[in-house]
């Protein structure tokens, strides 16, 4: 009899992502700081990773990861900006945009500032209550160099996909480091300090004046928001699907930058004192970008070490520190020789170490 072979079942063709994406959290998915933050006037991270808010006194704002997403794309999430103060009169020097910083050493596959430079390309979803044009910049922060693209939103409140291909630039070679070689603007007002010239749409020194021409402002209107998802940046001048990468990968290259360590109730450590006013323990983290500082919410009382007694104090520093963690301590009257937990015990404590660019 003769015999036949059974073929197994196919198998989808499922890869580990090459990170074409220069984007980190691009699908707006990690959001560690917070997922609402209002009264916004100046510069900060203040809700999804690796996105900053660049502000100089153009309106207040709330941000927050929304889940307004463009309908079959795949997203779960957006960033969105809601305009709470209006100021339809920029002064001059008034800007307001989203950036991301990436570190010279990946993007050195650009061979920027080489006769082999190659284009880039960026794509991203966007929505706005506030139609007409926005601009899209990369700027060489190491040799002053920026490149300006705009795109239009033509149907209010609509999500939209724009694809924006910049040009080669052959002059201003990247450092290779883990500085902030390379940023992505995306511009949402600015006044005359950045827009009375002419856009420049191939790669020059850097003159402000034409970094923002024709931009729109989007503090105009208190009815105004903006969202923004599926950012993608990319060698090359064709626009590729968005790269899907896991959660938890996403959140993994997060924490190079930012890692929210506790907060809420929650156990922080286990440690000890050792005199009669310092206690603290160890803290390892995942690979930083560099030594990392602490950051926190502190206030009366907002941590604790329960070594059979309690022992409350407000703020943690760090000592020893290097990017793979550090000591933290607290300096309260407490007993030597004691161990225990180490806590967040207010509900508004929380404790990150941050290496942001």
């Amino acid at each position: 009899m003769a015999l036949t072979r059974i073929q197994p079942p196919a198998i989808a063709d499922v890869r580990e992502p090459n990170f074409r994406n220069i984007v980190i959290n691009g699908d707006m998915s990690v959001a560690q700081r917070a997922t609402s933050t209002a009264s916004i006037t100046t510069e900060n991270y203040y809700t999804v990773d690796r996105f900053n808010t660049f502000i100089t006194t153009l309106g207040t704002w709330t941000q927050s990861q929304d889940t307004d997403v463009p309908t079959g794309s795949g997203f779960a999430t957006s960033l969105k900006m809601d305009c709470t103060t209006a100021d339809a009169s920029p002064a001059a020097g008034d800007r307001l945009l989203f950036q991301q910083k990436f570190e010279g050493q990946n993007v050195q596959y650009l061979k920027k500032g080489t006769s082999s430079a190659v284009p880039i390309t960026l794509s991203f979803w966007v929505k706005s209550v506030l139609t007409g044009t926005y601009i899209a910049e990369l700027f060489d922060n190491d040799n002053s160099r920026q490149v300006s693209k705009s795109y239009t939103i033509s149907s209010a409140s609509t999500w939209e996909k724009k694809t924006i291909t910049f040009p080669a630039d052959t002059t201003g070679a990247l450092s290779n480091d883990t500085g902030d070689s390379l940023i992505l603007h995306f511009w949402l007002g600015a006044g005359t300090t950045y827009t009375s010239g002419t856009l420049n749409t191939s790669w020059a020194a850097n003159t402000n004046a034409n970094r923002a021409v024709g931009q729109v402002n989007l503090a105009n209107s208190t009815s105004n928001d903006f969202w923004l998802t599926g950012v993608q940046l990319e060698a090359g001048s064709v626009a590729t699907d968005f790269e899907v990468i896991s959660y938890d990968q996403n959140l993994e290259r997060c924490y190079r930058y930012y890692e929210a360590i506790a907060e809420n109730d929650t156990a922080v450590g286990f440690g000890g004192s050792y005199d009669s006013n310092t206690c603290g323990f160890h803290r390892s983290c995942s690979p930083k970008r560099a030594t990392p500082s602490i950051t926190q919410v502190s206030g009366t009382n907002y941590y604790r070490i329960y070594t059979g007694a309690t022992v409350s104090f407000n703020s943690f520093s760090i000592a020893y520190a290097n990017p793979q963690g550090g000591i933290f301590y607290a300096t309260p009257t407490i007993a030597d020789n004691l161990i225990g937990w180490f806590t967040c015990y207010n509900a508004a404590a929380k404790i990150a170490l941050e290496s942001e660019l």
